[in-house]
């Protein structure tokens, strides 16, 4: 019996994408008025900048489960069509569309979306839970990897020191992919149903605590929302913005 695996209820609290702090003063300065608030073109503009960064990004994690699943034994998501870059095969049109352009034309809200879920059928991963754990863990790492990538972009495309109206939407678009990414990783390692982390805590957890998880895994998305809602998931935004640092000059 197959079960998704995949984040895909996930919230992504990065409102500096939202925002003038995404582009952390450097050179870039933020579509809107003197005093922050912006037009609904210009938030619809913004929006534009950050959707597709956002749609490869989700795109390119789902394929690294489906990949890493298909590697480990277990071709269902391949069979159903997954094992693939193409968006139009993740996207999940309310949680990947219309969610997130909701919260960006509705000031103060926080960013958040979910993609379709990678089925996986843990009986044919070679491996055992270990090999649960790989899949789960293949979708930070993707992330990881992406915010590494529109990293060194940034710096190359930063030295051409350029002034056109391109040049600062691509430098912007590349910072949006580092923060993005590294919220995306970052947050999916929290240890809680439905998202990745619980699957490598299961893959790491002695066999004599395995029950009392499971049992604590029905209440997963409660917790995430209570967590959502107090504001705790804005802490994350410590470790987000200290690796942000180091790769980005």
């Amino acid at each position: 019996m197959s079960y998704e695996i995949d984040i895909n209820k996930f919230f992504l609290f990065i409102n500096r994408v939202k925002n003038k702090d995404i582009c952390q003063g450097r050179l870039i300065k933020p579509f809107g008025s003197a005093t922050g608030r912006r037009s609904m073109s210009q938030n619809l503009a913004q929006f534009a900048l950050f959707f597709p960064i956002f749609l490869f990004s989700l795109s390119f994690h789902e394929f690294s489960h489906a990949w890493t699943a298909n590697r480990l034994g277990d071709p269902t998501a391949r069979l159903l069509g997954r094992l693939t870059l193409n968006p139009l095969h993740h996207i999940d049109l309310i949680g990947t569309v219309l969610f997130p352009l909701m919260m960006f034309l509705m000031p103060g809200l926080t960013l958040f979306g979910w993609a379709k879920p990678v089925p996986v059928n843990p009986h044919h991963l070679r491996g055992g839970r270990v090999g649960n754990l790989k899949v789960s863990l293949a979708g930070p790492l993707s992330n990881l990897l992406l915010a590494g990538l529109f990293a060194a972009l940034f710096r190359f495309v930063l030295g051409w020191q350029g002034e056109t109206t391109l040049y600062l939407m691509l430098i912007q678009m590349l910072e949006i992919g580092v923060f993005l990414n590294l919220s995306l990783a970052i947050f999916n390692l929290i240890p809680i149903p439905p998202l990745d982390g619980s699957g490598i805590l299961v893959g790491l957890l002695p066999d004599q605590y395995l029950e009392g998880y499971y049992r604590f895994s029905q209440y997963g998305f409660i917790l995430l929302f209570i967590a959502f809602y107090i504001g705790l998931l804005r802490l994350l935004m410590y470790p987000i913005h200290w690796i942000a640092g180091i790769l980005l000059p």
